[in-house]
């Protein structure tokens, strides 16, 4: 398949819209993929056809030294995540140790119920009947 006419100039046009901070079709993020989204181009054609535009990219982006606005927040953004991820992972590991807490006083009180209940069925000596005395007649 061969490339079409204007694929070199919708190139150049989506790294002008990138590095000016306007993408239209992607992420806007310095980066080949989100070039060949903003061209509408297959990413092969940077990496295998029109690799002095992709060093040309690359270049301009060593050159201003700086990251977007937009992509310092997505930074932002994943590093909270991340930390949100670690913190639920932690509480998550310590309600898994206090449901076997739990389970484990819930067995002990389920074993003194059963012995309180045989000790109450069982007659025993500590419990005997009383004799009933007529009550006296006014």
């Amino acid at each position: 398949m061969s490339p079409a006419p204007d694929e070199r100039d919708r190139i150049r046009a989506a790294m002008d819209r990138i590095l000016a901070g306007t993408p239209e079709q992607s992420n806007g993020a310095l980066t080949i993929v989100a070039l060949a989204t903003e061209a509408g181009v297959p990413r092969n054609a940077l990496t295998q056809r029109h690799l002095d535009l992709k060093n040309d990219f690359y270049a301009k982006v060593r050159a201003r030294g700086g990251t977007p606005e937009g992509e310092m927040r997505l930074r932002r953004q994943i590093v909270k995540l991340k930390e949100l991820r670690a913190a639920d992972a932690e509480e998550i590991k310590q309600l898994r140790a206090d449901v076997e807490a739990l389970i484990a006083a819930l067995h002990v009180s389920e074993v003194d119920n059963r012995r309180l209940r045989e000790q109450l069925s069982a007659p025993g000596p500590g419990v005997r009947i009383l004799p009933m005395r007529p009550r006296p007649r006014t």
